[in-house]
């Protein structure tokens, strides 16, 4: 479906927050995919040009919380928060506290970005982390043009190092709470 700019702009006072559940995995499948489709388009083909499995996204609704935003057309982004810690992420750089959360999987359907729904995901997930309770939520982004890191530090999340961990470049972000 084509979308509009009224109908974009009406959407995200429309836009719901929810935790995913199994039956939503074929979706999140989808919208993973395109998201990646899209940076590979604009950015050419890089590590974020992997594809999703729905058995990767069951396994991540299994393991953590993924919080999905719906508008009238269904869902639109999600992203995943995980207690545990993933393997690109080197805890030595971040600060010390008592439980941190890991931020994970972001994608906005590429049909409707720059709209506010990233933001209304990261406010959610910083409700999420509050109530769990953490302390913090920790990421990595690309170090690439393809990298969402200007739109983290945008946010309120702060800059904790560039890293290369199997020759792929990152930037380490974190938000204390």
């Amino acid at each position: 479906m084509e979308f509009s700019i009224q109908h974009l702009v009406s959407s995200i006072d429309m836009l719901s927050v929810s935790i995913a559940m199994a039956e939503d995995a074929a979706d999140l499948t989808r919208l993973r995919c395109a998201a990646a489709d899209h940076l590979t388009r604009q950015h050419g083909q890089g590590h974020w040009s992997g594809l999703t499995t729905e058995r990767g996204v069951l396994y991540g609704i299994k393991t953590s919380r993924v919080l999905v935003a719906r508008d009238a057309d269904g869902i639109v982004g999600t992203l995943r928060l995980a207690t545990r810690k993933p393997w690109a992420i080197d805890t030595r750089y971040f600060a010390t506290v008592r439980r941190a959360l890991y931020l994970l999987d972001m994608a906005v359907d590429p049909r409707v970005q720059r709209q506010g729904i990233g933001r209304c995901l990261l406010d959610h997930a910083r409700d999420v982390t509050r109530g769990w309770p953490a302390d913090a939520i920790r990421l990595d982004a690309y170090d690439a043009g393809a990298g969402a890191g200007p739109f983290y530090a945008k946010y309120g999340f702060r800059e904790v190092a560039h890293v290369s961990f199997r020759g792929v470049p990152l930037v380490y972000y974190e938000l204390l709470l």
